[in-house]
């Protein structure tokens, strides 16, 4: 006889009884320890998957950086006439310096002109070895002028003791390193004839040990990628890639992002075939050009007239503080048409000598009727 009062459950209300049960990881763990595993791996995967992608599309758009500020030569032979166009375009938004002389010196009526020159491209040529960027004796000659006849200073991405020994000139201020190590003329008279100068402004000084430890690691990791030139401008690093094939930029995008990834107070911009490694401080050759006007006694004045010539991207900062304040102009030096913010232009460093030139045979023709008078 059966008891109608007791249940006996069947192997399935079982089975879907603990399948209704919360699960932790833990009891998942206990019961499926395989598929726990599996699950783990491939959602480590994922992440890589997801973070190779990532860095795929970064090492792409450098390439493509790299490439678009860094142009082939000027072709030889006739332009297209898309080519002339372009470039006709361009001249008259950004028209040469030297045929725009008399209104340049017109604007500084009244006012003291205050010079800002780039090195590399602006007074020297570019050149594969940067350790033979050169100027001639004549382009010193000329910067030396300007100088006796304006406030001078030399803005580079190089550091200060290397720019020193291009351009050998007592008397003038020098923003090395994009900036971040500004040095002028020393008060004393027993220095008027040498390279002692007095410190101004190294507002970068805090990153030097981590600069240093940067620049012995690329190094020793970019020697896998013939022609690549690492070169330490002290507060900042610059990674050459002029003489490395086009092939294996890439590489150079990739191996020093990977790099900097461990280093996130450090940034990367580019120039001319050349990748640039600073702090992430707030600090530019427009800040450094603010600097000097302000150090000069022209913080707020209405009577300079800042002129600051430049041939590559960093100099944009310095151009685009120029057309903020309304004062002052910007000549980039270049023979093929450029997004700029400068006003004026010029062809190539022999250009730029012209000009200067120009310049101080205006002052002291001026001076000197002004002698007469």
């Amino acid at each position: 006889m059966k008891n109608q009062n007791v249940v006996v459950p069947n192997e399935k209300s079982r089975i879907s009884f603990r399948i209704a049960e919360p699960l932790s990881n833990s009891s998942l763990f206990s019961l499926f320890p395989q598929i726990y595993l599996a699950l783990l791996v491939l959602q480590k995967f994922l992440k890589k998957l997801e973070f190779e992608n990532k860095a795929t599309k970064i090492n792409a758009r450098w390439v493509d950086s790299m490439r678009a500020s860094s142009p082939t030569r000027v072709r030889s032979g006739a332009a297209s006439p898309s080519e002339t166009d372009k470039h006709s375009s361009w001249i008259t938004r950004h028209p040469s310096a030297l045929s725009m002389f008399h209104q340049i010196v017109n604007a500084s009526k009244g006012k003291q002109i205050v010079m800002f020159l780039d090195y590399d491209g602006t007074l020297s040529p570019i050149v594969e070895d940067p350790d033979r960027a050169f100027m001639t004796n004549e382009m010193r000659e000329a910067v030396r002028d300007t100088a006796q006849c304006f406030p001078t200073a030399i803005v580079t991405g190089r550091c200060y003791d290397k720019v020193y020994s291009f351009v050998k000139l007592a008397g003038l201020y020098y923003a090395g390193s994009h900036g971040m190590d500004i040095k002028g003329p020393s008060k004393s008279q027993k220095y008027k004839n040498s390279n002692k100068q007095s410190v101004l402004c190294q507002p970068a000084s805090e990153f030097l040990p981590m600069i240093e430890e940067v620049y012995k690691t690329l190094e020793e990791k970019t020697k896998s990628i013939p022609g690549v030139r690492v070169e330490n401008n002290k507060f900042c690093l610059s990674v050459h890639f002029r003489c490395v094939d086009e092939k294996r930029w890439g590489t150079l995008a990739e191996l020093v992002g990977s790099v900097l990834n461990e280093y996130p107070k450090l940034k990367l911009t580019q120039g001319r075939k050349v990748l640039e490694i600073r702090p992430t401080i707030k600090w530019d050759k427009g800040r450094a050009l603010e600097f000097l006007l302000e150090a000069l006694g022209y913080a707020n004045s209405k009577d300079v007239l800042p002129v600051y010539i430049g041939d590559d991207r960093t100099d944009e900062d310095a151009f685009k503080v120029l057309r903020d304040r309304g004062q002052g102009f910007g000549i980039l030096v270049s023979k093929i048409p450029k997004e700029t913010n400068a006003s004026f232009s010029l062809r190539e460093p022999a250009e730029v000598e012209d000009f200067l030139r120009r310049l101080v045979e205006w002052k002291r023709s001026s001076h000197r009727a002004r002698m007469m008078a």
